[in-house]
């Protein structure tokens, strides 16, 4: 008996043995099945639009496929309510901070997002998994066609901005222009019709690989072109007029709101068919949801597909006297509509989680059975789907699901400034400055009398009790005092002394490249004292110069570098002496004194006439060989400029980043005076463009603002206003029916400094939004007492309260990565509170701007 039940033992140990060791091989095989069984996704993108205002009601199809077939998200958000920052937002899922597409233009398809950020899109990690990948439509505001992004197998992506009639495409990196042809080339139908044939095709020659499709459209996008079977339809649409339509002006409100008055009756009318032109084109779009549902049905996919539906953000008409537009960080402008459907979604819920277009790009790979990578900002929402029904009857209660209650709207640039060589964001110019000056003050750095190594900084406390920071003259006292007989107040050092003050360890600067050439002694005066040059001489020379200087070659060897200290003052001496002669007779003692040798046979004198030796006008070869003489000498010095460019090009490329003596930096136009950009700079003082891709940034918009100003001078354009974003209307706007006929108008919609970051926080006891402007504006609106955000109530809030907001926004300004950028509940209350993470703050309180 024993031995029979050792060997039964035996068998079964020998069995389970080569049962586990089956399965291990076969795990390969199981997962490429669980990988080819991977659920499909389609996500439905469209252009600019609201959910505040109606467009939703105009779509009926898309309502019954994807709100009685899956679940809708009552509050859904984009982070920035532009069209290039938030559609880099969806693809990379990460904050405009961190993907730094700021605006339309900026960083909007440029170099530095398709070799950074592009690379690490939602197409290019489920590509890189066996899904079949294809984009059809809008794809970046400034993407010129002439590549394919990574990630995508088929690409027909839109050039530039929206657009319905002749448009060009890019597919597959060749350009297809279109014309303005209903159906075949209605941008709507073509991206349907694509999207279709391509799924399709992926099913029947692949039938095991998934498919991640992205249907981008261009509704309801400007200009509004519909499909000519709803050119009639809404003729009275009116869902725009919400409580806060032409609710203007709004002086309590941020500067544009301020400025913008209420609409005139042309305004309004605008209004109105735009309206109904916006919702005439969604019709298409509803026509599309409907045939992808239908292809859906007919391949037996629609269990086993994902379908999201979203905006890349909102849009007002008429709101606070605006005529139209988004970008501002109100309820119309940042919130969407979002659906999604697929298996394991309940079908006919609303869900009042707060989702964001950062989390989008963590869906989609969550789907695909992928890890949200670290440095994505957003999270998958698919945990918010999974339905709360008890998996037993001793399992009554779950635990709560954890989710953000609060996120950033942020629109305009992050500057930052450096600091003795250290990057300091620009929230701490958020304090006043007195504030700054005094928290900066109890640093041990600032409280010494200039006596620690490297102090380049003093506190010192004037007359009237207040704190000024004042530059250190000696540099921590390594270096011995300059003394300039400067009494008084103490002034930091000009660009000129900290270049003759120079640390034993600073930069090995040549100071004799930066004095003037030519000049008498007497000239050459201290440079704390008075200008080189009185006003008038100034202006005498500057004349002299730009007429003889000119014109002369003389001086073409005479480099900075080329030339000593005693060879300044020394005067310009004729090479010859040969008899001038010539028409006006022979020059005197005091033109010669004043010419200028151009050859050793001709001069220029001061009254403007040349004279050569009188050879040359007496023999006629010697008149021919001095003319060929010159015309070698300028082909030599032509080839000698055009080479001079190149090696100057040269050098602006190669441009050191550190060690650079000439860095200059006007402090106003008014004084034009010189100050070094080094490490001496104040604490409050902004560094400018540093580099060189600083610089070209610059130079680009300084020309792309000179080119629009030319276009304006010969449109002969009244209607743009400095400082503000304006747009013209007239009859020949529209080329599609409803037709505008009531004549040409202007409106600005938005302003330069309209850069913004906003605290948006809803949960069980507060829903308001924050909102710091870069002007130091500051608004708040308690949005359970004032959905429409009629009134700016930053004025009742409590001082702590508002130090309180102030630090959450800073934390989320600089946040990076889903673990930091997804904060949850710290409770605001002005009376009793429970505790948070504010009541731990010792910081400094802040003080804030009159809102």
């Amino acid at each position: 008996m024993a031995g029979r039940l050792l060997l039964f033992l035996f068998l079964s140990v020998t069995l389970s043995h080569a049962h586990i060791t089956s399965g291990q091989r076969l795990k390969p095989r199981l997962q490429r099945d669980r990988r080819n069984i991977r659920p499909n996704i389609i996500l439905i993108l469209t252009d600019d639009q609201d959910q505040e205002l109606g467009s939703m009601q105009a779509m009926n199809k898309t309502r019954r496929i994807m709100e009685e077939g899956g679940t809708s998200f009552s509050n859904a958000f984009v982070t920035t309510p532009m069209c290039c920052p938030s559609r880099s937002s969806m693809l990379t899922g990460k904050y405009v901070h961190n993907h730094n597409t700021y605006t339309n233009n900026e960083n909007c398809s440029s170099m530095s997002w398709q070799r950074q950020h592009e690379p690490r899109t939602f197409g290019v990690y489920l590509n890189n998994t066996g899904y079949r990948t294809a984009f059809f439509g809008k794809y970046l505001n400034e993407y010129n066609g002439s590549y394919v992004p990574a990630g995508w197998r088929e690409w027909l992506g839109l050039v530039k901005n929206s657009r319905f009639y002749n448009y060009t495409l890019s597919r597959n990196g060749v350009r297809e222009k279109h014309g303005a042809q209903y159906p075949q080339d209605y941008l709507t139908d073509l991206i349907t019709a694509e999207s279709v044939r391509y799924f399709r095709y992926s099913k029947r020659v692949y039938p095991h690989r998934p498919v991640l499709m992205v249907l981008s459209h261009a509704a309801p996008h400007g200009p509004e072109d519909s499909a000519p079977q709803y050119s009639t339809a809404f003729p009275n649409a009116s869902q725009h007029i919400t409580p806060s339509y032409n609710y203007a002006p709004n002086p309590d409100k941020h500067w544009i709101m301020r400025y913008t008055g209420a609409m005139k009756p042309i305004h309004m009318e605008f209004t109105n068919v735009l309206q109904r032109k916006r919702l005439q084109t969604l019709l298409s779009v509803d026509d599309s949801v409907e045939k992808l549902y239908n292809m859906l049905v007919e391949t037996g996919e629609l269990e086993n597909t994902y379908i999201i539906y979203t905006s890349d953000h909102g849009y007002h008409i008429g709101q606070f006297g605006l005529v139209k537009g988004k970008s501002m960080p109100y309820e119309f402008d940042i919130r969407v509509p979002f659906f999604i459907r697929g298996p394991n979604v309940e079908q006919g819920t609303i869900n009042p989680h707060m989702v964001l277009n950062i989390d989008l790009a963590p869906t989609i790979l969550d789907i695909a059975g992928l890890d949200t990578p670290p440095d994505m900002d957003g999270k998958s929402i698919l945990t918010l789907l999974d339905t709360d029904k008890p998996v037993n009857r001793f399992q009554v209660n779950k635990k709560p699901k954890l989710w953000r209650d609060s996120f950033l709207v942020e629109r305009g640039k992050l500057l930052h400034q450096r600091v003795e060589g250290k990057e300091v964001s620009q929230e701490e110019n958020f304090l006043p400055k007195h504030q700054r000056v005094k928290d900066l003050c109890q640093r041990a750095e600032y409280q010494t009398p200039c006596q620690q190594t490297g102090q380049k900084w003093q506190c010192v406390e004037d007359a009237t009790g207040k704190l000024r920071l004042f530059k250190c003259k000696s540099e921590g006292g390594g270096a011995k005092n300059f003394q300039r007989g400067v009494s008084g107040r103490q002034r930091p050092l000009s660009i000129k002394s900290q270049l003759y003050n120079q640390k034993s360890d600073a930069c090995d600067c040549d100071l004799r490249d930066l004095r003037p050439l030519n000049l008498r002694p007497s000239m050459m005066r201290p440079f704390n004292k008075k200008p080189f040059f009185p006003k008038k001489k100034f202006k005498a020379l500057k004349s002299y110069s730009r007429n003889r200087y000119s014109r002369s070659v003389s001086m073409t060897n005479s480099y900075p570098g080329n030339s000593s200290v005693d060879d300044w003052a020394q005067p310009i001496r004729d090479e010859s002496e040969d008899e001038f002669s010539g028409m006006g007779g022979a020059p005197t003692d005091e033109a010669l004194i004043n010419s200028l040798k151009v050859t050793h046979r001709c001069s220029i004198l001061s009254n403007a006439t040349v004279k050569c030796d009188t050879g040359v006008y007496q023999s006629l070869q010697a008149w021919k060989d001095h003319k060929l003489h010159i015309d070698h000498e300028i082909e030599t010095l032509q080839t000698k400029i055009k080479n001079l460019r190149e090696v100057r090009g040269h050098l602006k490329k190669a441009r050191p980043l550190e060690c650079d003596c000439n860095k200059y930096l006007y402090k106003s136009k008014l004084k034009n005076k010189l100050r070094f950009r080094g490490g001496g700079l104040h604490p409050f003082r902004k560094g400018g463009a540093r580099d060189k891709k600083a610089w070209l940034m610059k130079e680009q918009k300084r020309r792309k603002k000179m080119r629009k100003m030319i276009k304006r001078i010969r449109n002969n354009d009244t209607c743009s206003m400095p400082g503000l974003t304006c747009f013209t209307h007239d009859n020949q706007h529209w080329h599609t029916a409803p037709y505008w006929t009531l004549g040409p108008f202007c409106a600005c919609t938005s302003a330069n400094n309209n850069t913004y970051w906003c605290l948006r926080t809803i949960n069980e006891t507060h829903n308001f939004l924050f909102c710091e402007f870069a002007t130091g504006f500051l608004e708040y609106f308690d949005l359970n007492t004032d959905p429409y955000q009629l009134i700016n109530a930053v004025s009742s809030l409590d001082r702590t309260v508002l130090n309180q907001l102030h630090v959450q926004l800073m934390e989320l300004r600089g946040c990076r990565g889903h673990k930091q950028c997804n904060p949850r509940t710290r409770s605001l209350d002005q009376g009793g509170r429970a505790h948070s993470s504010f009541d731990d703050y010792r910081g400094p309180i802040w003080d804030g701007w009159k809102g």
